[in-house]
């Protein structure tokens, strides 16, 4: 028994032994492997891999800057579509079934172009060649080419309070208001393509998601909002705002995609929405009858037109505050509109004065005031940076 034991303790210790050697071995430089043969490496920890970035929209064209869907709407910074055209503001008269054409440069109307009856949007096509006026009640877009100012052949559409363009050009997508759909159409011929009814009432106004995946729409008469799923054409989103009254108006998201904001002429104020999450907004108080947003060209600031009292508020979106806030010399009802090229100057209509202002974006100075025919709207400012269009008065990326 003891020189079996005396044997295992002898083959365990030559086990031990040898062991320890090639541990020794192991950790020696270069010099004591033997001759051609590589050193061994210690396995480096294994990385977590990154998260895959969503994919956006297909066909979509991708965001010059991740962190700022503006970035390609810089001061006079025009694509070669539009270079050459004119500068222009078109003013498009509810009441006179009439579009004022405005040289900025003299701030006097030029031209009066007749239209279909209660026109209340001039919109640039998402290839940015082509502007449509909405007739509304005359259920017509005349078309209207900014290179010549010379209005076309209207082309019928029902309803078409507003209208906006998928990111990837696929599809315009007219806001029928009081029939109530959604409808998607061909962005050339505006041959209806799907229409989508909606429970809301009064689908108004609209912006798309950073990676143009979805779309949040306000509901003026029931004060919802709708979340839309961009490539399947359907709502996958609702909800109550939490203001008795409430009143949606204008859509505008955030430059680093993260936020929405809601004009709201009845809470006075903009609600701001994680659009993702799509749970209830929290309200920040701007002015009586808050009503169109318009991003500024550095994309630091938003103007907020306050239609009920006469003032333009401005929000920074790194302070995440409003900081300034302007009022017009004489009162007024500042509606929509959009900035210059240059990004110099905020225009907006006067939507019960019949008039249009030219408002400094440095120092809040209003520049004119502008006489045009009866009730002046959804004012497109003509032409402006960026690649394409999402519609309203001039969405641009």
């Amino acid at each position: 028994m003891a020189h079996t034991a005396q044997r295992h303790l002898t083959a365990r210790t030559r086990t031990l032994l040898a062991a320890a050697l090639l541990t020794a071995l192991a950790g020696c430089g270069t010099a004591n492997h033997p001759e051609g043969a590589a050193p061994v490496k210690k396995a480096a920890p294994a990385l977590p891999k990154p998260a895959a970035a969503p994919a956006g929209l297909p066909g979509m064209p991708p965001l010059l800057d991740p962190h700022d869907v503006y970035a390609a709407d810089r001061p006079n910074k025009l694509s070669p579509v539009v270079r050459d055209f004119p500068s222009r503001v078109y003013v498009p008269n509810t009441n006179s079934n009439t579009v004022s054409v405005i040289d900025p440069t003299t701030y006097q109307v030029v031209e009066t172009i007749p239209v279909g009856v209660q026109p209340q949007h001039v919109v640039p096509s998402w290839d940015m060649k082509t502007l449509w006026v909405n007739n509304n009640r005359g259920h017509t877009l005349t078309p209207i080419d900014p290179a010549t100012g010379v209005a076309g052949k209207p082309v019928e559409v029902h309803d078409p309070y507003n209208l906006y363009f998928t990111p990837d050009g696929k599809y315009a997508v007219v806001m029928a208001s009081l029939d109530r759909e959604l409808v998607f159409r061909d962005p050339h011929t505006m041959e209806r393509k799907k229409s989508v009814p909606v429970s809301c009432f009064g689908v108004n106004h609209a912006d798309f998601s950073a990676d143009g995946r979805y779309f949040v729409v306000s509901c003026e008469f029931s004060g919802e909002l709708l979340k839309v799923d961009t490539e399947k054409m359907e709502v996958i989103g609702q909800q109550k705002l939490p203001f008795d009254g409430a009143m949606p108006q204008d859509v505008k998201i955030s430059p680093d995609g993260k936020t929405f904001y809601i004009a709201d002429m009845m809470a006075h104020g903009m609600w701001v929405l994680d659009g993702e999450k799509f749970t209830t907004p929290t309200l920040l108080p701007t002015g009586k009858g808050c009503h169109g947003l318009y991003v500024g060209r550095d994309s630091r600031e938003m103007y907020v037109s306050n239609r009920g009292e006469g003032s333009v508020s401005v929000f920074d979106f790194e302070q995440k505050k409003l900081t300034k806030k302007w009022s017009l010399p004489d009162g007024g009802s500042p509606d929509m509109g959009g900035v210059s090229a240059d990004g110099k100057v905020l225009w907006l209509s006067g939507r019960y004065d019949s008039e249009v202002y030219a408002i400094d974006t440095a120092t809040g100075k209003q520049l004119a005031r502008i006489p045009v025919g009866s009730g002046p709207h959804g004012l497109a400012v003509y032409p402006q940076p960026g690649r394409y269009s999402l519609g309203h008065t001039g969405i641009f990326r």
